[in-house]
């Protein structure tokens, strides 16, 4: 018997292969751009954070004299207190320890105390100047020269700040006092030496300038410390927190002009001393580790 001849497959006798199905990671929802745009918006929104709090110093409307702003070192420390800051920051300053024999020479009686609860601001100047004078503050009023007795070029009042800028702003307090005789500016900023060489020529009863200035005129024999009586040292701070005993640089031109023609004359008794404005609470502790 013959073999069976092998018959080709035919299409209806081939294997079927399975369609193929479109892969998970292919198919894709359908999206929403509109959606998609709005949940990004939204969580742009979520992430923004507030503008960061300017630092206490410079906010315009916050109370002087309050917790936040400071310690006012002329209201809230009795005189002895105050003069220990003046002093250890002088220590700090020059990198040195007074003897007790060079701390007998200073009295309390140096600084002035002014009043506690009241502000120390631009507008309240004038009063606290008034009241630290007395009896006498009408000769800031003055506005000739007496032969013998006031010389010029010799202010009764000297301010002293960190910048041309405040020292402008603590004159406009002052104006009770300058209707008859101008204060001098003091300060390098847009004012040439040979200018205010020639406004000491005349009666001068207020000065108020940086440490560098006042230091020039007085070893140029412009500026006379002969009737200085007050000397307001102003510790605002600036926008870093910085104040007349910190700020690098200005620092070291106060205690240069401090060592060289102030000192002195606080401890003689001639001259008192004022502080004006809040220091941190870190700088006192810096200073005066055992305040409480």
């Amino acid at each position: 018997m013959a073999p069976a001849e092998s018959r080709p497959l035919t299409a209806a006798t081939r294997k079927r292969k399975k369609p193929h199905k479109p892969s998970k990671t292919l198919a894709k929802k359908p999206t929403n751009a509109a959606s998609t745009t709005n949940t990004k918006t939204k969580k742009k929104i979520k992430q923004k954070k507030p503008p960061p709090t300017p630092p206490a110093a410079v906010l315009e409307d916050e109370p002087v004299g309050s917790a936040a702003s400071g310690v006012l070192l002329s209201a809230e420390m009795p005189p002895a207190r105050q003069l220990e800051f003046l002093l250890r920051s002088f220590e700090r300053a020059a990198k040195m320890r007074l003897s007790p024999l060079e701390l007998d020479a200073y009295s309390e009686g140096c600084m002035v105390p002014l009043a506690e609860g009241a502000r120390q601001d631009v507008e309240s100047f004038g009063d606290h100047v008034k009241g630290a004078f007395g009896g006498s503050w009408k000769e800031l009023c003055e506005g000739k020269l007496e032969e013998g007795a006031v010389d010029a070029g010799s202010p009764a009042l000297l301010v002293i700040c960190s910048a041309a800028l405040r020292s402008l702003e603590l004159l406009r307090g002052l104006k009770m006092f300058t209707k008859d005789c101008r204060p001098v500016k003091l300060f390098a900023k847009h004012m040439k030496v040979e200018e205010q060489v020639a406004l000491l020529k005349t009666r001068v009863n207020i000065a108020c300038g940086t440490p560098s200035r006042i230091k020039k005129l007085i070893d140029m024999e412009a500026l006379s410390l002969s009737r200085l009586k007050l000397v307001v040292l102003d510790m605002q701070r600036d926008a870093k927190s910085f104040t007349l005993f910190t700020l690098p640089q200005v620092s070291n031109e106060f205690w240069d002009l401090y060592k060289g023609y102030l000192d002195q004359k606080v401890r003689g008794g001639d001259t008192r001393l004022c502080f004006y404005g809040a220091v941190s609470e870190k700088d006192v502790k810096r200073v005066l580790p055992s305040a409480e």
